[in-house]
């Protein structure tokens, strides 16, 4: 598997050469389309100048005349009336040209072969050293017209020029290199870091340390790694707590009912004995019984996602009479006063999990009460929802515990409410099943005047 280092450097370089070759494309196109015709223009009224000056001062001996202007930089042939060729200047590499060239140069045209010279889009085609890549003009002299063929010597000019801008290409690409390769290095280092802590925290160990002071997209990358790994910390550790609190809840009725069962096989019992024990063992497995329904349900609503019943629509209003009418037996036993306002709104959501709100709240409201105290039930349309209040009398919930009691197994007097049947996981399932159909819940408590649980359910259009 290749290192994301390795990919850096490799599209990196690549970039660097596809680069290099399309601006050295553009560059010929540039070349062959504008400097191309420029040049060809100067180099011809070089040639003109020389051929005028040498017909203006005849005198001069051409030949010499030509060795100084080759001297000067320059390459030239002279083509007299019977074809014989003489070379001034630098030498051609090539020095084949066609006939009918010299013969039209020699009868008055002007041979424009930098111009006319074919070497496809490459700007080397002006340093190629060929006759034909030269412009040629027709010169008067003492024994008639003759052609002169003028290019500039590119050795001559720009020998040493050529020499340094290789030399700077070449170091240019070194350096590049070089510099790919360490700020490709400092570029992966902190994801190779990163990877390491991926690791890490895969294999359970969340004490990762992340540089998220960076101000770029790694550093952004760095911040919400270390977010997601205090999460992923929290779920760890609420995780192991809520397996010691399941295996703690299971533990306690299990035991119970093994030691009842070891009670009722001894023949020594007398016949009430043996009753008290069933009816212990009865309620043990009771409790059991509605501990794994309230684990099964917890379970089903976190895999659950919202949008996923559709349009159901369930009514708070017979959800809760049917609560209270369950519990009646239990309320008549405390002597408790229930009293109810309800609308016949609906709301959206699954008729049996909304009734189950209902359910988990009620019977916490009766079971919190005292003897003698008082419930009070209301719903009412609200603002595109139905806004559902549970109010019982009593002492309340101390402020430092209200934020703690949606918590899974979180109860405020764990002896009292194991004692009474609770597993404190029935408001987990109250907040669970209202953020499930976008909705929320509330907890107000006051020592003096009680407790209230406020729902807000979507109200359903019918």
């Amino acid at each position: 598997m290749r290192s994301i280092y390795a990919r850096f450097v490799a599209v990196t370089l690549a970039v660097m050469v596809i680069s290099s070759f399309l601006g050295f494309f553009l560059s010929n196109i540039y070349y062959q389309v504008k400097l191309k015709p420029v040049n060809d223009e100067k180099v011809t009224q070089v040639a003109k100048r020389v051929a005028a000056y040498y017909q203006q001062n005849s005198a001069l001996d051409l030949s010499s005349y030509l060795e100084q202007i080759g001297d000067t930089g320059y390459q030239l042939m002279l083509v007299n009336q019977t074809g014989e060729k003489r070379f001034f200047g630098g030498d051609f590499r090539v020095k084949t040209i066609d006939a009918a060239v010299v013969e039209r140069v020699r009868a008055g045209e002007i041979y424009h072969g930098i111009d006319e010279f074919k070497r496809g889009f490459f700007v080397t085609g002006f340093f190629d050293n060929h006759l034909k890549n030269s412009i040629g003009v027709p010169i008067e002299t003492k024994d008639g017209r003759m052609a002169l063929f003028v290019r500039p010597n590119q050795e001559a000019q720009f020998g040493e020029l050529r020499i340094f801008f290789a030399l700077i290409l070449v170091l240019t690409a070194v350096i590049s290199v070089i510099l790919v390769f360490i700020s490709t290095r400092m570029v992966a280092k902190p994801i190779t870091k990163l990877t390491a802590a991926t690791e890490k925290i895969a294999a359970g160990d969340f004490n990762v340390k992340l540089n998220t002071k960076r101000q770029d997209e790694i550093g952004q990358l760095g911040a919400s790694f270390a977010k997601m790994t205090k999460e992923l910390e929290a779920l760890e550790a609420s995780r192991q707590e809520f397996v010691a609190n399941v295996s703690h809840e299971l533990q306690s009725p299990l035991t119970s009912i093994h030691g009842f069962a070891e009670l009722l096989l001894k023949d020594q019992l007398t016949k009430a004995e043996r009753t008290e024990y069933l009816e212990l063992l009865v309620r043990e497995t009771g409790r059991l019984s509605g501990l794994t329904k309230q684990l099964l349900l917890l379970a089903f609503l976190d895999k659950e996602e919202e949008g996923q019943f559709g349009e159901k629509t369930a009514e708070p209003a017979a959800g809760i009479r049917n609560a209270v009418r369950m519990l009646a037996f239990r309320i008549q036993e405390k002597d408790l006063s229930v009293m109810m306002e309800l609308t016949d709104d609906r709301v959206i959501g699954d008729p049996e999990l909304v009734d189950q709100v209902w359910q988990n709240l009620v019977s916490n409201a009766v079971k919190y009460t005292p003897e003698g105290g008082s419930i009070r039930i209301t719903s009412a349309p609200e603002a595109g929802a139905v806004k559902v209040s549970i109010w019982n009398s009593g002492a309340g919930i101390p402020a430092a515990q209200i934020d703690k009691i949606f918590d899974r197994f979180y109860r405020l007097d764990s002896a009292r409410s194991r004692g009474e049947g609770s597993s404190g996981l029935g408001l987990s399932i109250v907040q669970k099943i209202v953020k499930l159909f976008h909705g929320t819940v509330t907890a107000e408590s006051d020592p003096e005047a009680g407790t209230m649980f406020t729902v807000w359910l979507k109200k359903a259009d019918l």
